[in-house]
């Protein structure tokens, strides 16, 4: 694909899907992280706010060749039967029916189509699923006493059946630094019906009618393991909606948050000793940064072990600067809570000090002006006790 010339512009803020703190000890209600959107990047949240990931930045000066954006599209197991006929309305049809068409309705919407090799192709049904889900994305919002048992089974499997696939080969394979001014990530063709089954699973995750007793048979550790993989998409806004997703999960499913925390830590251990490559750290960051905030004190040792063992060899990769934000606030969220990790921390950071890579030393120097900043904050709290 030819490259074309970068211009200076503007890059519009759109509304971001950033995780509140705290929420993993309670049951996270509906809000603006719930809504269909895109992530953008932010300033550094203030304290008690992860820092939202990037997804663009702004970048001026001279211009200066650019990749195209590209699109590419997943490995979907096309439909064969793809002619969809359309059903009634659901606010339309009588109570005793309701259920029944709400379910025909999901059953639609596991019809893959192809959105790569012919685009242009079964425009008709494509749009028969585009407004079946845009219809349940309103009727799960607004209706009451609509998620039923039988409707759990049925939401789940189509949210299965539609995102749980194999990712498209990463456009940067051997792992080189990701630069989000230069690189443009490879954007997901089949984004306007993936779009509305994130926004419908949210929905029905958020509405009031949601048992988690209920629903603990289909979102079971194996799923959970499928939703992690899916990180590794290049696209932000798949990621963005993962991060709201896995997070309200973590805050309704008790029984799933040690199982949770170890696959992330997997993650990042297989990201630092072995591939060095996953798109997904700035948003798993995130999510942990709210995890870290809703700790109990005192710490417990296997919280610490975390930091010392898992967060802080995170600065010895280097595409740091990529999900550094995310990481400081992981990282002074610990000290807040207990200062004395402080002299173990910056032993470690010295320790991962690089010699011969500038932005990873500016991204250290800013971890130290945090951690500075925290220690100096609990020395005068010390000062100022009372005998």
């Amino acid at each position: 694909m030819p490259n074309t010339l970068k211009k200076d512009k503007d890059t519009v803020k759109k509304k971001s899907h950033s995780v509140k703190s705290g929420e993993e000890i309670m049951e996270p209600g509906k809000d603006e992280a719930s809504k269909a959107g895109v992530g953008a990047s932010q300033q550094l949240s203030p304290a008690g706010v992860p820092p939202p990931t990037q997804i663009n930045k702004l970048k001026f000066g001279t211009p200066s060749l650019r990749k195209d954006k590209r699109q590419n599209s997943s490995r979907f197991n096309i439909s064969k039967n793809r002619e969809l006929q359309k059903l009634p309305q659901l606010t339309e049809a009588p109570d005793s029916n309701k259920e029944e068409l709400f379910i025909q309705k999901i059953r639609q919407c596991c019809v893959l189509f192809d959105f790569v090799s012919d685009p242009l192709s079964d425009l008709k049904w494509k749009e028969v699923k585009r407004a079946a889900l845009h219809e349940m994305v309103e009727y799960v919002t607004t209706q009451k006493n609509v998620i039923t048992d039988a409707i759990y089974s049925e939401a789940v499997n189509m949210f299965a059946i539609n995102l749980f696939r194999t990712l498209p080969p990463s456009s940067n394979p051997n792992g080189a630094e990701f630069d989000p001014e230069e690189d443009e990530p490879t954007l997901e063709a089949a984004w306007p019906h993936l779009q509305l089954v994130y926004d419908f699973f949210l929905r029905f995750l958020e509405s009031p009618d949601f048992q988690a007793n209920s629903a603990k048979r289909y979102i079971d550790q194996k799923f959970v393991l499928q939703l992690l993989e899916l990180f590794d998409s290049e696209d932000p806004r798949e990621r963005d909606f993962l991060k709201t997703t896995l997070h309200r999960i973590y805050g309704k499913f008790l029984s799933l948050r040690s199982y949770i925390r170890k696959q992330i830590n997997n993650i990042f251990y297989s990201f630092i000793y072995e591939t060095e490559h996953h798109n997904g750290i700035a948003e798993l960051l995130e999510i942990l940064g709210s995890i870290i905030n809703g700790f109990a004190l005192p710490l417990k040792d296997e919280h610490k072990v975390f930091l010392l063992k898992v967060l802080l060899p995170l600065h010895k990769v280097k595409s740091l600067s990529v999900y550094h934000p995310q990481l400081a606030y992981c990282v002074v969220q610990f000290l807040e809570k207990d200062p004395s990790l402080t002299e173990p921390v910056i032993k470690c950071l010295l320790k991962f000090w690089p010699k011969t890579h500038s932005p990873k030393e500016d991204s250290l120097l800013d971890t130290g002006d945090h951690e500075e900043q925290d220690e100096s904050v609990h020395v005068e709290c010390e000062d100022n006790s009372p005998p």
